[in-house]
């Protein structure tokens, strides 16, 4: 069935055969920014590296530990479990933290953010309180089925993890608080009218996200379901050195993410990794007495985070697959490749991306294909006949 539902998802517009050709990337990005962005991100793949072992230690130490915090609770299993659980989280936080921390203070000397560290810790908090309230919420669900199924609680507790993903996508467009506003650019709304009607696609709502006072960085993402799919942009980018071709592209861009589903085909691939998962933590955690009991709770988040980054790889290559196929279809309808190499040299330069990246990022880190491999794909859909 997994392999059905993968086979199902797989397919893109990129072309089977499609050959990305090599050139020189020092000619396109210029020696000097591709030597800061590698200055520059160094510091945060040590940085990503020490969060993790440091989270991975913790949550063992958690996992051996964390029940004698609860032994005293009055709360019940599900109560203690919970309230372990919500433990848990707030260690991981604050483990978290102080890495996070440098990674903002490496940020503010390179000049990527001028944002202070007090608003920057507070910021996003809407979508953090969110993402608590869901898996405390399927922290729950799964600790009720496990005590009434025992170890049968796997399947239909991989379809509760799926269906709280999907609530979270639906409803994450309704929690910025007012951080966006419409698209006000006659221009680019016509050129988004005219995407929409070359992909098929009902009205997208345009919104803008005003960041420009704190950073230089750029950025825009398609997000939600249904009637609250939505793409923002960020105001930085509609700005120079950004140009109005580039801009069309973006939004191309993320329109295609939207017209190919890819939000939902997101969630489909969430449920196919979902499901073995689901029954390695109930296998893992028989130990603990199942997932029914408290004392299973804390070796359960060690669990997760383990998982989380096995799979990240895997993860990581649909997500590429995918913002490929968003390109590819970009090109399709903007016809500018030249304007889609630029973009990429300017995102280097605004947010001091390495153009080429070393390999191991990419699988760990790398959701994007990398903006060398973006150029080359503009140079290969401008290389055939007609193009």
């Amino acid at each position: 069935m997994l392999i059905v539902g993968a086979a199902l998802l797989l397919p893109t517009a990129v072309p089977d055969d499609l050959a990305l050709p090599s050139y020189d990337i020092a000619d396109v990005f210029g020696s000097a920014v591709i030597e800061k962005a590698r200055r520059y991100e160094r510091f945060l793949y040590a940085d990503w590296v020490l969060t993790e072992i440091t989270l991975l230690v913790v949550l063992w130490i958690y996992s051996r530990k964390g029940v004698a915090f609860m032994r005293e609770s009055a709360a019940g299993p599900i109560g203690t479990g919970m309230l372990l659980g919500m433990l848990g989280l707030a260690i991981v936080w604050l483990v978290q933290l102080p890495f996070r921390v440098a990674a903002h203070w490496w940020d503010r000397r390179y000049d990527v953010t001028d944002l202070d560290y007090l608003s920057w810790v507070f910021q996003d908090w809407g979508l953090l309180a969110g993402e608590f309230t869901s898996i405390c919420l399927a922290l729950l669900i799964v600790m009720g089925l496990a005590r009434w199924l025992g170890d049968h609680w796997w399947l239909p507790g991989a379809a509760v993890f799926v269906a709280i993903g999907a609530l979270f996508s639906f409803v994450a467009p309704y929690l910025d608080f007012g951080a966006t506003k419409p698209l006000d650019d006659p221009v680019l709304t016509e050129a988004a009218a005219q995407y929409e009607r070359d992909y098929g696609l009902a009205h997208i709502p345009l919104r803008v996200q005003e960041v420009s006072a704190d950073t230089d960085q750029a950025n825009a993402f398609a997000y939600g379901l249904g009637p609250s799919r939505r793409v923002v942009l960020w105001d930085t980018l509609l700005y120079e050195p950004f140009t109005q071709g580039e801009q069309k592209v973006v939004l191309a861009h993320e329109l295609a993410h939207h017209s190919s589903e890819h939000l939902p085909k997101g969630i489909g691939w969430f449920a196919i990794f979902a499901i073995p998962g689901a029954w390695i933590l109930m296998r893992t955690t028989r130990r603990r007495g199942g997932m029914g009991r408290a004392e299973a709770v804390p070796l359960a988040l060690l669990v997760v985070a383990v998982l989380q980054l096995a799979a990240s790889p895997a993860q990581n290559w649909i997500s590429r697959r995918m913002e490929a196929e968003a390109d590819w279809k970009a090109l399709e309808v903007t016809r500018d490749p030249a304007s889609l190499e630029m973009l990429m040299v300017n995102f280097s330069r605004t947010s001091l991306g390495d153009p080429d990246p070393p390999g191991w990022t990419q699988l760990f880190l790398g959701t994007h294909p990398t903006l060398a491999d973006r150029v080359a794909m503009a140079h290969a859909w401008n290389e055939p006949a007609g193009h």
